[in-house]
């Protein structure tokens, strides 16, 4: 157990942990192995919060290298009782436009071979995943949003693929003739590790890009990597704005029905 302690969590780097005060590092050990770099643990708007960058601060962890359970760990191990994961995501419907944000309220995973549950037995454990995003924070991310008059999608379905590489023009297609509405490469096991665990999840997704299968809008090219980092740091003020004010206006602990995640969730 660490002497430090936080309530809040941010999946973020240093552009968020620079506008917190008496901000410290701290090295978090967890049975999972180390999280994806040191904790950076902040005040702000009183409130304390753990700011945890989950490529590493120099994004040198691929999505696929991720280690999701120590990174989860080590906020509820420091006490944090809610998670803010934003991240980036290419749209994959012609009204999802770069710069929106999507707070998403559905997830499918394609990944494969990821480490994605703390129970690996002897008890068998099946969490309940029919909401696996906290209604109480998306509610304060979309309330938030709009206030700030950000373009914002109050729903929405983010397909999870393994990476590195982005989407082929037939995957792409077929996600979004599924009806699917934003890609992305981390937010699986993300969510469900916090809910494991019985924290709060909330993803803000910001649309860097139009995925391949997008690619028949006029002007519209293939996804690059330089194109979605360019478009992210454009957008960086936003996210950082949307995230401070949710700190400000999040209610203490867990919400009742996050903490009851897994309330019936063992066969013995």
């Amino acid at each position: 157990m660490s002497e430090y302690r936080a309530e809040i969590g941010v999946y973020g780097g240093s552009g968020f942990y620079e506008l917190a005060k008496d901000v410290k590092e701290i090295k978090v050990e967890t049975p999972y192995g180390a999280p994806s770099d040191l904790v950076a643990i902040g005040t702000i708007s009183g409130r304390l919060v753990a700011f945890l960058p989950r490529h590493g601060r120099n994004h040198s962890l691929p999505p696929h290298m991720i280690p999701y359970r120590a990174n989860a760990y080590a906020m509820k191990q420091l006490g944090v009782t809610r998670i803010i994961g934003p991240a980036a995501c290419g749209s994959l419907q012609p009204d999802i436009k770069p710069g929106d944000f999507v707070v998403c309220d559905q997830f499918v995973d394609r990944t494969s071979g990821r480490k994605d549950t703390f129970y690996d037995g002897p008890v068998a454990v099946h969490m309940m995943g029919a909401d696996p995003y906290c209604e109480e924070l998306r509610k304060l991310a979309i309330d938030t949003a709009r206030t700030q008059r950000i373009p914002v999608h109050e729903t929405g379905t983010v397909v999870v693929i393994q990476g590195p590489r982005f989407s082929t023009r037939a995957e792409s297609k077929w996600y979004s003739r599924n009806g699917w509405h934003v890609i992305n490469m981390t937010q699986y096991p993300e969510v469900v590790l916090a809910r494991e665990l019985g924290m709060c999840y909330v993803n803000i997704s910001l649309v860097t890009d139009y995925d391949a299968g997008c690619v028949d809008l006029p002007g519209v090219q293939p996804v690059q990597a330089d194109e979605v980092v360019r478009v992210l740091k454009a957008n960086n003020d936003r996210v950082r704005k949307l995230i401070i004010e949710m700190i400000s206006r999040m209610p203490t602990g867990p919400c009742p029905k996050c903490q009851e995640a897994m309330a019936n969730a063992r066969i013995e």
